[in-house]
């Protein structure tokens, strides 16, 4: 069975959410979504390997085409990947809301906030994923005083999620260094899915 999904003009995560609708209406087959940027696209692709399916991209006229099979699993998914998938569970995740910590002096907060991020480097297990929105993605763009750190969680295996929706209201989206652009989907998903969400 093919089926095709129009996500072309519609705003996150609705790309990702009716590609994933399609999916639980056939038993197996080929899931075509359509989407009109790169961002929809790779937020589409990631969540089709999540799922452990095969993808197929082309691109064509500024719309990239993503085929999606399902029940015909990605061939390099390694028993580490399945342990990983079944541990969710036991997996850490801190969402940050804002690019200040605490509720008082804002210049105060900034220093603690990079005081934290510093932190995170230096302690161990390291969180999972650290998920940025609202105006904490202001901490992950060029001329952030935590970028380093923040880089730093990056290297050492830490999953940076930025939203996609917050970058595009503050027009920053261009100056994103670290990390990939997520989200509402990936965000709830990760809350879902994990053994804690600290929230700051």
């Amino acid at each position: 069975m093919r089926k095709e999904v129009d996500g072309r003009g519609l705003e996150c995560p609705l790309p990702v959410i009716n590609t994933k609708k399609a999916l639980e209406e056939i038993k197996e087959g080929i899931i075509t979504t359509v989407v009109d940027n790169k961002v929809a696209k790779e937020n589409i692709v990631r969540f089709a390997k999540s799922m452990t399916y095969k993808v197929s991209i082309a691109e064509s006229q500024g719309n990239y085409h993503i085929d999606i099979f399902k029940n015909q699993p990605q061939m390099n998914m390694d028993l580490m990947d399945i342990n990983k998938k079944s541990n969710r569970k036991k997996e850490l995740v801190i969402l940050i809301s804002k690019d200040c910590f605490g509720d008082g002096a804002k210049e105060l907060g900034e220093v603690l906030m990079k005081g934290y991020l510093y932190t995170l480097t230096e302690v161990d297990p390291k969180p999972k994923t650290i998920m940025f929105l609202n105006s904490g993605v202001n901490l992950v763009i060029e001329g952030s005083s935590s970028l380093k750190n923040i880089q730093k969680l990056q290297e050492n295996g830490v999953e940076i999620i930025s939203c996609g929706t917050c970058l595009d209201y503050y027009k920053i989206k261009d100056k994103l260094s670290v990390g990939i652009i997520g989200n509402m989907y990936d965000i709830a998903e990760k809350m879902s899915n994990s053994a804690k969400t600290i929230t700051l």
